[in-house]
Formats: C-alpha cells, structure tokens, sequence
C-alpha cells in the first residue's frame, strides 16, 4: 500500500459533555483521528477521561483550522444549527451529525428510539426495565445515563432502549430504530424552531423517516398533532397506535380500567388499578412499553409485574417529605407547560406552585382552569418572571418573586397551611440560575429536607 494514498479520517467533537466524550472514545475505537473542541469549560471528570485516553481537546475556544479539515463532525445537541461555526461547516460540505448517528453505524444492535415533548424518560426506563427483567441483553441511553457511543465503544449489547430529544434528532441522515415510539407532541424548544410549531412536529416525526415496512411505529393515537400529520405525511414503518378513549384493532387502548394490547390476535390485557405509577398519562407509558415489550416477546407475566412494581422517575412528580402535613413535590423535570399541565392535573389538594426559569416560547394559556381550581399561590423562581406574572396575575391572589431555591421553598413554607401540597414543577429550562433540571430538583429537595 502506498502509505502517501493512506488518509486517517478525521473526527472532530463540538461540545465535550457525556455525548462528546463518548463519540470521541468510539470514534478513536474505530481509528478515527479525534479532536474534541469546547467553547466552554471541560469538566475535570470529562477532561481526565480524554487526557487518559490520549485525545487531542481544547477548551474556551474553538480553532477554526483544526476543526475545518475534519471528514465529520459530531456536534452535540446543545450547540443549535444557527450558530456561525455550524454554518460554516455546512458551507464546505462537512457532515455535522449527532452522537445517534454517530455511534448507530456500529452497532448491529435492534433499537427502540422513543420520543415526544413529556414522557419519554418514564417510558424509557420502563420500557428498559421490563426487557431487561424479560432476560434481554439491554443497554439504556440518549439522553439518559452513559452516552450510546460510550456503551457502544466499551460493552455493546444486541438491544438499546433510546431516549431521543429533537435535538438528537435534528442530527440524523441514516438512524433508523427497528421501533419508535412517540409519546406526545405539545409545543417545547419552540426557540430552537423559529418559534414554528410546525419546525418542531417535523423534527419529532424524523425518528421514523429512515424505517421501513419491517419496522413499527407506537404513537398516542389521541395527540391530534400526531395523527394530523400521519394524514398528511404517510410513513413506511407498521403502525401501533395507543389510546385512552378509543378502541384500536391493531394496538393498545383502555376498556374497563384494563390495558388492552392486539398486535396480529396476540392478545395482553391488565387491569390499570395494578399499576404503580399513577395518572392518565402513565397509562399511556404504561400502554408504549408493553407493546414494545409485546413485540420483543416478553412473557405476558413479567410485562405486568413490571408495570405493577416500577416506581417511577427521579424529578418527575416525586414526593420529598411531609412536613405539618404538607405534602412537598419535586417536578423540576417539567421544563415545558404540557409537563407542568399533567403534575397540576395530579394534584389533589390546594397547591403552592414555584414555577419559572428560561421561557422556550410558553403559551401559559392551557393551565389557566387549572390554576384556577387549585393553585393558591404562586412563586416564581427565575430571572426573568415578567411574562409568569402578566399570565397568572388575574388567577391568584399571591404572586411571590425569588431568585434562590432556599427562599423560593422558605415563602412556601409560610404559605402552606394543613393538607396542602407545594409542588415545583416550574414549565420552563432550568439555566439561568441551575447547571440543569436535576441540579435544580437536587437543591429544592436539599431545601425541604433543611426545613
């Protein structure tokens, strides 16, 4: 071989978080040479991984030249397409995918890629606990615990249960999961989209552009924004619909307080009083994850048992303490106003409601009968609670502002009274006063529990 025709591609990372650190491992893996470039800061534990790995990086700055010579480049999620580095990249033809894409091409893994604006991560780790009890060799990722190209390029297994947000989405060309779900689509990251409805429904609807006839398709056959653009924009993959109010031949609805599922006469069915996670919105995680389940020939018995004995996701709607009988909720996952509708829907008592953050576009409008009939208080915690106020100034008489989650949960202390709850589940991103939701949902509880 000529050695002077040789030609190392060349990878390069935007962006060292858990996606950029993993993609430059897998791609070192398969003889890339790697570059990871980071605007901001590495952290030290990221930073200690690539130093022993022996990978080119820089931080608090990108260099052009080194990252215009790449073949590819893996950009990650945070980083939007607008920006001028991005642009520039597409200018001269580079390919610029996300880790999915990335790390999808090696691995001959069968993939379940869920999506949708809520709900995903529940029904991720459900869907993830149940093959696994189910005796199948399944790794979970996305956008959730270690990278996929991590897992990928140190213990790859035949099955991965992905959760998938736009963003990793937006960065495909050739991903196709052998089953996608989508769970919902209400309007979130609207600020990504040119705050076009329309630019977000698309991006959820990639999951399934790339599959085919031999694959499925499970989606909320009562989210009118789906099956809208279903009439509009027919798609190849078999179709498994889920629904609460109607009855459906060919996938999963509810009769009689029981989960029905019919995928060519293989029939499940439980009733829905047995499941440990509660509310309408968990039947239909409940409905998405057995049906995949049901299409990777999980026994009947351990889809149920499964769905009866697991309890839930950390920050989603997760009750803290009691304290004078007043019930403290930690919601800081929803970072989007349907999130926010579902844990007010759940509340069953007089509620004080800290809420606020970075706005994505919120049309608040949807939670107003909601207010109305059961928050007694608001407080806002953000640095901007402008647009918050003008919403919700006619639908309560206490409209309290902070900028410290010890304050924010101190004034609902002196505002709860006997048999209220206070829930945060603040509707919105949680970066201008938090790294992000968890750290906002770590602290709040911190400061329950110093109460």
């Amino acid at each position: 071989m000529n050695p002077e025709n040789t030609h190392t591609k060349r990878l390069v990372v935007l962006g060292a978080g858990e996606s950029g650190v993993g993609t430059a491992l897998l791609g070192q893996k398969e003889g890339y040479e790697v570059f990871v470039s980071d605007k901001g800061a590495i952290a030290d534990a990221y930073k200690k991984v690539l130093i022993t790995a022996a990978i080119a990086w820089e931080e608090k700055q990108h260099t052009e030249d080194k990252i215009y010579n790449a073949d590819v480049v893996m950009k990650s999620p945070g980083i939007p397409d607008h920006v001028s580095i991005v642009q520039q990249l597409h200018a001269l033809d580079v390919a610029v995918v996300s880790e999915i894409e990335f790390a999808a091409a090696y691995t001959s893994a069968s993939i379940v890629g869920i999506t949708g604006s809520n709900g995903k991560t529940t029904t991720t780790m459900l869907t993830h606990h149940v093959l696994a009890a189910g005796g199948l060799s399944v790794s979970m990722a996305g956008n959730i615990g270690d990278s996929f190209a991590k897992q990928i390029a140190e213990n790859d297994t035949p099955h991965y249960v992905l959760e998938l947000s736009s963003f990793q989405l937006d960065g495909i060309k050739e991903f196709a999961p052998h089953i996608a779900v989508l769970t919902n689509i209400t309007p979130d990251h609207l600020d990504r989209y040119d705050y076009k409805f329309e630019n977000y429904i698309a991006s959820k609807f990639r999951i399934t552009e790339n599959q085919t006839e031999e694959d499925y398709f499970i989606y909320d056959a009562d989210d009118t924004v789906i099956t809208t653009y279903l009439e509009k924009h027919p798609i190849r993959a078999r179709l498994l619909p889920f629904s609460l109010t109607k009855k459906i031949t060919n996938g999963a609805y509810l009769e009689e307080e029981h989960i029905n599922i019919n995928i060519d006469n293989n029939q499940f069915r439980m009733s829905t009083t047995n499941l440990a996670l509660k509310g309408n919105h968990n039947v239909k995680n409940a409905m998405a994850a057995a049906t995949v389940s049901q299409l990777l020939k999980i026994r009947k018995t351990t889809i149920r048992e499964c769905l009866e004995n697991f309890h839930g996701v950390e920050h989603r709607l997760e009750n803290v303490l009691k304290i004078n009988n007043v019930q403290y909720i930690n919601d800081s996952k929803a970072t989007n106003v349907n999130a926010t509708y579902y844990a007010l829907d759940a509340m069953k008592s007089a509620t004080v409601w800290i809420v606020g953050g970075v706005d994505k576009g919120n049309d608040y409008t949807e939670l107003y009968p909601l207010v109305n009939e059961k928050v007694k208080a608001i407080i806002c915690l953000g640095v901007d609670n402008a647009k918050i106020v003008n919403a919700f100034g006619n639908c309560v008489d206490v409209i309290r502002e902070t900028q410290s989650m010890k304050d924010a949960v101190q004034l609902a202390y002196a505002i709860a009274e006997r048999n209220d709850a206070v829930l945060l589940s603040p509707a919105c991103a949680s970066f201008d006063l938090f790294k992000n939701y968890e750290e906002r949902g770590r602290l709040f509880k911190e400061a329950v529990r110093e109460l």
